[in-house]
């Protein structure tokens, strides 16, 4: 008798899409090793990034406890603690959520930010740190974000207007860089533009500044479009 085997692979290969298309999150080849990205030449960006998402977060006193989608293994998740806010992790990779659940004690969830498993008004803000990009439907998450946070949505990612997104995409064609393939790439305005229009009929502010300038430059973030991320936070204002 022929004895089937099985397929003891945490994801299937056959199953590492989301939104129907395949992404590195998905993929154990990419995320065993996100943590030792952040560890190594991505360092600099992160102190600059964080440097950046604090300045913007806590101008808003409201903001006490905050859910960040798309967490991945928490590398940011676990920084919010350090800027005096309690913040819960969500996250559609099971993949990303099993390295975050030895790295973070507080509550995680795994979830797609298209339809967030929680009730009105639950946390405080929504934070997206570089997952905003793959997002099919960004009107419906920031909606759905904006359900959710009740005071504010605070976003971080990688700017367009930037030379390394052409370095990327070149990169890709050779098949050398996996994890930009189905990312959407936004500026400051085109990310405005979008807030707009999920945010119709709301009474809400807007800042972003950005960073990721080189390091001989003589300054490190400023309001102009150019660098290789930017930050924005969106302030609602019609509520109590």
């Amino acid at each position: 008798m022929e004895i089937e085997k099985v397929n003891t692979e945490l994801i299937p290969q056959k199953a590492q899409n989301w939104q129907n298309r395949p992404e590195w999150f998905f993929n154990r080849e990419h995320t065993d090793t996100y943590e030792l990205w952040y560890e190594g030449r991505y360092k600099r960006a992160e102190i600059w990034q964080k440097k950046v998402m604090e300045q913007l977060v806590t101008k808003d006193k409201r903001i006490k406890t905050l859910l960040e989608f798309g967490c991945g293994t928490t590398r940011f998740t676990r920084w919010w603690k350090e800027i005096g806010i309690e913040a819960t992790g969500g996250d559609i990779s099971p993949l990303m959520l099993s390295q975050a659940m030895h790295l973070f004690e507080g509550d995680l969830v795994m979830a797609d930010s298209h339809h967030m498993p929680f009730k009105d008004h639950t946390f405080d803000a929504l934070a997206f740190i570089t997952t905003f990009e793959y997002y099919k439907d960004p009107v419906k998450v920031i909606r759905e974000a904006a359900r959710v946070g009740k005071y504010g949505i605070a976003m971080g990612m990688m700017n367009r207007n930037s030379p390394k997104v052409v370095r990327r995409r070149v990169q890709q064609m050779f098949g050398k860089n996996p994890f930009y393939v189905t990312a959407t790439f936004y500026t400051p305005e085109m990310l405005t533009n979008i807030i707009h229009e999920a945010l119709r009929g709301r009474d809400y502010s807007i800042e972003w500044t950005c960073t990721g300038l080189p390091e001989w430059f003589p300054v490190q973030q400023w309001n102009l479009p150019l660098g290789d991320f930017f930050g924005l936070y969106v302030k609602l204002n019609d509520v109590n």
